[in-house]
Order: structure tokens, then C-alpha cells, then sequence
């Protein structure tokens, strides 16, 4: 009897598509991820630690505004944060590990959940859900565009890779230099375009996956995910165009 009772725990019917662990369950973490509603919080956590970054970036770029002085000594300084206990660039390097984790995390996240509506969607539903759908498409071929963006945007202005004039040290004038072309402002402005998007639907998302909203808060939440989109898209877009436009030189 005994044999027989521990032979059913172990010959547990393992989930579709995995190989059974006898004896093991997965841990805490492990079940959070594997859940539609992990998959989200993953989601809502890395999008608003881009969004900081987005807002300080956003800040920063405004600096060109201010002559190439300002804007160099801003990037100089960056480099110079937690001085003398990090050594010149340090922080800069801290940082990217984890703004790569948090992009990587929110691309996984996103792509898993996507597939799993793609197969979960009733057909019968197709109609009803046609605003839902909608958001949703919207969301996935942004997400697209700026990975391809960010990919386009390191080899342009970090690496200074297919960037036509770049100066080493000079971001003022790589940033005139880039901006200066057809395709690159072109490519940052509908980047730009695609990010607002993103930040005005995924904004509220991340209210609803982390359980901001209620009845009184929802008119300011979406006040919000609206003032945010188009603060970013705005001061963002403002850098190419002025320098398309002449004023930045």
C-alpha cells in the first residue's frame, strides 16, 4: 500500500511539452515566471525602469539645446558619478547591465504572453475584441521597432559605428552629425513616434498589472500615461528636428 501511495506522487502527470522532475516542485520564482500574471509584473517592473531612464535620458538630450559646452560637460560628467570610489566610466557600466536586463526581460515577458493569447484566442471572440486586439498589435510591432531602434541607436551614437562624423568624446557633435542625414533623423523621429505609443498604453497597463487603479484613480492614471507619452515623444523629437531645422548646428 505504502509502495503503491508513493508511486502515484511520483508518477505525477507533468505539464505539456516538460519533462517530469519526480519529487521536485519548482520554486517561488520559478512559478511566478511560468504565470500569465508573473509574465505581466515582469513586464510592468522593467518598463518603468526604462521609463526612469527614458525621462533622465529625455533631460540630458535637452542639454543640446544649451550650446556644446553644456551638453559635453553633462556627458563628461556622467562618467565621473561616484567618484573616487568608482573609477572614471564605472558608472556608466553599472547602469547598462541593468537597462539590457530590463529591456531583455521585457521583450521575453512580452513575446511569451503574445504567443500565448495568439493561442488562446477564441475565434468566435475575433469581433468583440477588436479595441483589445487592437492595443495589442500596436504594442507588439512597437516593440519591434524600438529593439530595432535601440540596436540602430548604440551602433549610432555609442559605438559611432555608422555614424558619417563621429568625434570620440564629442557627443554634441555626433548628435549634429546624426541628425544632420535624411535616414538618421528620419529613423529617430518614427523610433520617437512608436516609443509614445508604447509609453501611453503600456503606462496604464503597468498601473492595472501592479494594482494602482481603482474607479478614483483611473482619469488621473490615464491623465498620466497621456502627459507622459507625449512629454517623451515632444522633448525627444525636438532634438532632430531642430537640428534638421538649423537651429542646432
Amino acid at each position: 500500500m505504502a509502495s503503491a501511495t508513493r508511486t502515484n506522487r511520483v508518477n505525477r502527470t507533468p505539464a505539456p511539452g516538460r519533462t517530469p522532475t519526480p519529487g521536485r516542485r519548482p520554486s517561488a520564482a520559478v512559478a511566478l515566471w511560468r504565470s500569465s500574471v508573473g509574465k505581466k509584473a515582469v513586464m510592468a517592473v522593467s518598463g518603468l525602469v526604462m521609463l526612469a531612464y527614458l525621462v533622465a535620458h529625455m533631460l540630458g538630450n535637452l542639454k543640446v539645446f544649451l550650446g556644446p559646452d553644456d551638453l559635453n560637460g553633462y556627458a563628461h560628467w556622467l562618467r565621473t558619478i561616484g567618484q573616487p570610489v568608482l573609477h572614471y566610466g564605472w558608472f556608466l557600466w553599472l547602469a547598462r547591465p541593468v537597462l539590457v536586463a530590463a529591456v531583455v526581460a521585457h521583450g521575453v515577458a512580452a513575446y511569451q504572453l503574445s504567443r500565448r493569447d495568439l493561442k488562446a484566442r477564441p475565434q468566435q471572440y475575433v469581433h468583440r475584441r477588436r479595441q483589445s486586439t487592437y492595443a495589442t498589435r500596436t504594442m507588439r510591432w512597437g516593440g519591434v521597432i524600438l529593439g530595432l531602434f535601440i540596436v540602430w541607436h548604440i551602433l549610432d551614437l555609442t559605438t559611432l559605428t555608422v555614424n558619417p562624423a563621429a568625434e570620440e568624446g564629442h557627443p554634441y557633435q555626433n548628435i549634429v552629425a546624426s541628425f544632420s542625414t535624411w535616414y538618421g533623423g528620419g529613423i529617430y523621429c518614427l523610433a520617437v513616434l512608436a516609443l509614445g505609443l508604447h509609453i501611453r498604453h503600456g503606462f496604464w497597463s503597468a498601473a492595472q498589472t501592479l494594482g494602482v487603479n481603482n474607479p478614483r484613480r483611473d482619469r488621473a492614471l490615464k491623465f498620466a500615461a497621456n502627459a507622459l507619452a507625449l512629454l517623451l515623444t515632444v522633448g525627444f523629437v525636438s532634438v532632430p528636428v531642430a537640428v534638421m531645422a538649423g537651429l542646432v548646428r
